[in-house]
């Protein structure tokens, strides 16, 4: 029986091995007959090899901060393709539940209140009853310190309501992280039980 050829090769291109020392120069003699055999195939898939360690941090962070720019006509073409998909949607959504109405712009108050239920899924509400709530803190304050972001940056842009229900979240979600917080504190702060 004919060995059949394998659909495809993986080459291992790492300059260091698992337990952290240099790779021997041999896996790169069998690179060089990997790529002769993936110029002979058109199905041959290989690794990349990984960024240069040297390269400037400075140019990196150059590079990141680089986004693609696209044009007006670009990003209409973009919008008209996702309004119609969302269209498409909705109708199917509808023939599906006759019943269901036509579904609402999204307002600001949906931005504030995407970000509330996730502060307060974070800060342990929703949790079941007889179950004990998880606290994720650090993704609360996350979720906080955003909105207080979205408040500065529309300072002067907001309705009187937008501008009310932004501020008096924003309060009600503070106020909830200082009760939780100060309860860690003091729970850390006694004593064991049985131990004095």
């Amino acid at each position: 029986m004919e060995e059949k050829e394998p659909a495809f090769t993986v080459t291992d291109r790492r300059k260091f091995t698992l337990e952290g020392e240099l790779r021997d120069e041999a896996p790169a003699a069998a690179e060089e007959r990997a790529e002769e055999k993936a110029a002979a195939s058109d199905n041959v898939v290989t690794m990349p090899k990984p960024p240069e360690l040297e390269a400037e941090p400075k140019q990196e962070a150059a590079e990141e901060a680089e986004l693609p720019q696209f044009s007006a006509r670009e990003s209409a073409e973009q919008n008209a393709a996702y309004q119609e998909t969302s269209k498409q949607l909705d109708d199917m959504l509808r023939q599906a539940n006759p019943g269901m109405g036509a579904s609402g712009a999204v307002t600001f108050e949906h931005v504030v209140q995407s970000f509330y239920v996730s502060a307060m899924i974070a800060l342990g509400a929703g949790t079941e009853p007889g179950q004990k709530a998880r606290i994720d803190i650090l993704g609360a304050r996350q979720s906080i310190d955003m909105l207080a972001l979205l408040q500065d940056k529309t300072k002067g842009n907001l309705t009187e309501r937008e501008e009310g229900t932004l501020r008096n979240v924003l309060f009600e979600l503070r106020m909830m992280f200082l009760e939780i917080t100060n309860a860690i504190a003091q729970s850390a702060q006694r004593p064991a039980d049985g131990k004095k």
